[in-house]
């Protein structure tokens, strides 16, 4: 069943989606409301010619920065100081570099002007975070997410050059700033990174626990 939300600041019980994982439509993408979702391993996903779409996948996909794989080419990457990272510099760059990035199997993107305004929303309030690769004064690669205790939710990536995703990635893994990452989607160069399924008993749990 999926349900349609009002203004009432509430969501069903996640365990209640459907078997792709959609849980409900409508609402709205306010700070308190999107705060409120993620808090319970809810997101948002959809497109300009739909309502908002509330997913609770059944499954999440997932990196636990402690299993991260580093290749041996990565770390000559690394060691190589051709990238600058850094963080929350940048926020509203990186949403629109993700947002106009090309995706293999893809029309178009999910990432709407009213997510951009939402997310930037999060930011100032210090939910919403973005990491940014640099090279030669340039803004190459990156991604932006949200955090919930130290859980980071990860919402989108770019890369306009070869490993500066990853770089971001890595940083991120190794800043001690998150416990477990929420990849979202699964793609097969994070599960080459140690990205692996767990269920959504497990990962509210750990959302929970890291409240």
């Amino acid at each position: 069943m999926i349900f349609r939300l009002d203004e009432r600041l509430i969501f069903p019980d996640p365990e209640l989606a459907e078997p792709d994982g959609l849980l409900a439509i409508d609402g709205d993408l306010s700070t308190e409301r999107l705060v409120l979702a993620y808090q319970n391993g809810i997101f948002p996903w959809y497109s300009d010619d739909s309502p908002i779409l509330w997913y609770s996948p059944h499954e999440r996909f997932v990196l636990f920065p402690v299993k991260l794989k580093v290749s041996k080419s990565m770390r000559a990457v690394l060691r190589s100081g051709k990238f600058i990272i850094t963080q929350n510099q940048c926020f509203a760059a990186v949403m629109e570099a993700c947002s106009v990035v090309d995706r293999p199997g893809q029309d178009g993107t999910w990432i709407t002007d009213e997510m951009k305004n939402a997310y930037e929303q999060l930011h100032k309030r210090g939910y919403a975070h973005s990491v940014e690769v640099w090279e030669n004064g340039e803004l190459v690669g990156g991604f932006y997410g949200v955090q919930i205790g130290s859980v980071f939710c990860g919402e989108s990536m770019f890369s306009k050059v070869s490993n500066a995703s990853k770089t971001a990635l890595v940083w991120l893994c190794q800043s001690g700033l998150c416990h477990l990452i929420d990849c979202q989607v699964h793609t097969e160069h994070l599960e080459s990174m140690g990205a692996q399924m767990i269920s959504r008993e497990e990962y509210m749990l750990m959302l929970r626990d890291n409240d």
